[in-house]
């Protein structure tokens, strides 16, 4: 039997990732890597700004730091809710990035198929994307060395970091050791949505209070994920 839980000495790191709004790319359209990715249609902005709005009324979160991906869709995300949180956005990290798509970055899917066949990366976990992009077990790694750096760089800070539904589905794979692949459910963060971590450094440990809180989009027309 375990003693009385001792209160922890040094304030949790918190990191708040937020998927983008709705893209022009993404699981439709084009592939969106640096070169694919045209940002948000009016949408994504539309649920940008109510998440901003909320944010803005419920004073929820007070962060150190606003911080995006490089990519254009978490980048307009990013600025659009920077004034419901107080705070202008400090910098692009490109290991928030989504699975780079290499080669195939611009393609269609259509294009992409032709030109490199349609293959399962969490079955060929090796295997990138396509040539100079990621693998399965290469953007987990990645995923996984942010999540290290981040609790050692951001120590007792609140951070907020506009990112992609891929990374939000790796942090919880790899801090939830969660098997993959996995044939029984599917993670898919919506758009906007909120999940937040909690690192405890003295016992170096993950805790997640939530996950794709997107309250914020009640009300707002749906459109496909991308």
């Amino acid at each position: 039997m375990s003693g009385p839980r001792r209160a922890p000495t040094v304030d949790p790191m918190r990191l708040i990732l937020v998927r983008h709004g709705d893209a022009h790319a993404g699981f439709f359209g084009v592939i969106g890597g640096e070169k694919g990715c045209t940002g948000l249609t009016d949408l994504g902005r539309r649920q940008a700004g109510a998440l901003r709005d909320h944010l803005a009324a419920s004073e929820r979160l007070r962060p150190d730091l606003l911080l995006s991906s490089t990519l254009p869709r978490a980048v307009e995300t990013a600025q659009i809710i920077a004034a419901g949180l107080g705070v202008e956005l400090a910098d692009h990290d490109g290991e928030l990035n989504e699975v780079d798509p290499g080669e195939a970055d611009g393609l269609t899917w259509a294009e992409y198929v032709e030109r490199y066949g349609r293959f399962d990366m969490e079955v060929e976990r090796d295997r990138p994307f396509a040539p100079g992009g990621d693998s399965w077990n290469g953007f987990h790694e990645r995923v996984s060395r942010l999540l290290d750096r981040f609790a050692v760089e951001h120590r007792d800070r609140t951070v907020v970091a506009a990112c992609h539904a891929g990374v939000i589905m790796a942090t919880m794979r790899i801090l939830l050791a969660l098997d993959h692949p996995g044939r029984g459910t599917i993670m898919r963060p919506s758009n906007t949505g909120l999940t937040e971590w909690e690192h405890d450094p003295e016992r170096d440990r993950w805790t997640l209070p939530t996950f794709n809180d997107a309250s914020h989009l009640l009300g707002l027309v749906d459109s496909p994920e991308g």
